[in-house]
């Protein structure tokens, strides 16, 4: 399997607001950016926004280590998920990324890494100007 790694950041302008993510695709030398946002959104689901489009551009199974500034993101996926899983997603915010992310992640090997945000980290720094930047082009639509 191919060896992925996957940054991600998410933004909002406001909270709630319009938001934005931005993910960078690593493999080797190979990079693919990609980015998007949504008109009336959360800091956290653009977050998760974000590493659900990355997954979905993976065109076959692969070893995914995704880094994210998010703690909710990343002790989401590596430490919660499963508890909340058993209990349905009761009293959990965003079920339906979630559950989005549970599907799109079926056919990979993944582990999420947390990275402190703003602290030079150059992917991470890429990705919130890529969140950023859809979050505000989201504002200019309203």
């Amino acid at each position: 399997m191919k060896k992925i790694t996957l940054f991600s950041d998410g933004s909002a302008l406001g909270n709630p607001g319009p938001g934005g993510y931005g993910t960078i695709l690593r493999y080797g030398e190979k990079e693919k950016e990609l980015s998007g946002g949504e008109s009336y959104t959360t800091n956290n689901r653009m977050e998760l926004k974000g590493v659900i489009e990355g997954l979905k551009a993976l065109r076959e199974p692969c070893i995914v280590d995704i880094v994210s500034d998010s703690s909710y993101v990343v002790k989401g996926i590596n430490e919660w998920l499963a508890n909340w899983i058993k209990r349905d997603f009761k009293k959990v915010k965003n079920p339906d990324l979630w559950r989005e992310y549970i599907e799109v992640s079926k056919p990979h090997t993944i582990h999420a890494i947390w990275v402190r945000g703003h602290d030079g980290h150059i992917e991470n720094e890429r990705c919130d100007t890529l969140a950023r930047d859809a979050a505000t082009k989201e504002k200019e639509l309203l």
